[in-house]
């Protein structure tokens, strides 16, 4: 029994994802480092007689991850993607192809005319 997946939904427009999507995604990362904050600070205390220099780099992240975290929070929604483009280009033809083998009397006569023209 196998479960089918949805097929893949293309992005065709330049919309934003809506806002209670935006404000729902920072909520979650700021919850989740202030849950690593939480178990930042709980190991400080925990090491600090134990194990000092593994405490206080833990006493260190707890005390920078908050201002991060709201950083991060309050850094605004993402830029809107670009429109697509109207224009399809098709493919370029080289301008010139490569030499093709001229028989020798007839590229003769091609030299001569352009010197003729002189």
């Amino acid at each position: 029994m196998r479960k089918r997946q949805a097929p893949p939904v293309f992005r065709i427009t330049g919309a934003r994802q809506g806002l209670d999507e935006d404000v729902r995604g920072r909520q979650r990362r700021y919850v989740i480092s202030m849950l690593v904050r939480t178990v930042a600070v709980i190991l400080t205390v925990v090491l600090w007689n134990v194990q000092r220099p593994l405490a206080v780099v833990t006493l260190v992240l707890g005390l920078t991850l908050p201002y991060v975290a709201v950083v991060i929070a309050n850094a605004g929604r993402e830029n809107a993607p670009s429109s697509p483009s109207t224009f399809v280009t098709g493919a370029s033809r080289p301008m010139l192809g490569p030499a093709e083998d001229v028989p020798e009397d007839e590229a003769e006569g091609i030299r001569g005319s352009r010197s003729d023209a002189r």
